[in-house]
């Protein structure tokens, strides 16, 4: 992929930095208002959530952190951070610890649903709302081939980290609209995973997927999952992508079962990167959800 610097208008945000657990968080936090806090995954960053930022900065506090090891943070070798999904449920509740963030509409997607969901969890007292799009917070009854393959020892570092195959073969797959993804935007979702080193975290989080009981994760993550029916009475929307390939509607009907009282919200025409294909109808959908449930 071409390196270009064409994403930078794109994403026209203040770019902020925090310590968590001493390593070097970047985020934004852009407007005043309500908070949103928007969780992304992998191998996405911030600037996933760039429209929804644009759209509603006017109104509500949108907060944005890059996890670490991903989008402009730092980027740990695997022997100095653990890259478990502990350990980003942990920064993520010092992130919210730090800004005082109160009464948190969560947004998220991909692993950012394991990851904010798990925050919630722990700190439910801080968390109003949920938005969920394409994502899980329960261990997956399979994992796809595309994404077993990365986990093969020799094969899947050298594919991912060395041939950059992961963050490619995203900007081809996860979308239903590939002329969204014009060239300024693929360089502004890949710029951050430019070499080996800077692609570990994307590597790491498809080592993380808990495929069986004895992974590191999987008692932590079923744990997330039980924790769910804390906010079996608060308001939750699901936004779901319907073409996604790996999040399939699986995932949608089985939070639907854990939240029988969410809205949902289909979009037929979409993929797992639902908000780059649907970003001008997904703002507004927040934007009501909140407006609605904002006692």
């Amino acid at each position: 992929m071409r390196k270009t610097d064409d994403w930078r208008p794109l994403y026209p945000f203040q770019s902020r930095e925090i310590k968590l657990a001493g390593r070097r968080c970047h985020y934004v936090d852009e407007g005043e208002g309500p908070t949103i806090l928007l969780v992304h995954g992998n191998p996405t960053w911030s600037f996933y959530w760039r429209e929804i930022i644009l759209s509603l900065r006017g109104r509500y506090r949108l907060v944005a952190p890059d996890l670490i090891g991903m989008g402009l943070s730092e980027k740990p070798s695997p022997r100095d951070y653990s890259y478990r999904l502990r350990r980003r449920v942990d920064d993520l509740n010092e992130l919210i610890e730090k800004l005082d963030l109160q009464h948190i509409t969560l947004t998220a997607h991909d692993w950012g649903g394991a990851i904010g969901m798990g925050a919630a969890v722990a700190a439910p007292r801080r968390f109003a709302r949920f938005a969920l799009m394409n994502t899980a917070a329960f261990p997956a009854p399979k994992c796809p081939w595309k994404i077993r393959a990365c986990r093969i020892p020799l094969f899947g570092p050298l594919a991912v980290q060395g041939l950059n195959l992961f963050v490619a073969a995203a900007l081809r797959t996860t979308v239903a609209k590939p002329e969204r993804i014009t060239p300024a935007v693929r360089a502004g979702l890949a710029a951050p995973y430019d070499s080996w080193r800077n692609r570990t975290g994307v590597l790491r989080f498809v080592l993380d997927i808990p495929l069986h009981p004895a992974h590191p994760s999987h008692d932590v993550l079923k744990g997330i999952e039980e924790g769910l029916a804390l906010f079996r009475n608060h308001p939750v929307c699901l936004i779901w992508g319907m073409l996604d390939w790996c999040f399939t509607p699986w995932f949608l009907e089985r939070f639907i079962d854990i939240f029988p009282q969410a809205e949902v919200h289909r979009f037929a025409d979409a993929g797992h990167y639902v908000v780059e294909d649907a970003h001008e109808r997904i703002a507004p959908l927040l934007e009501e959800f909140i407006g609605r449930h904002s006692g």
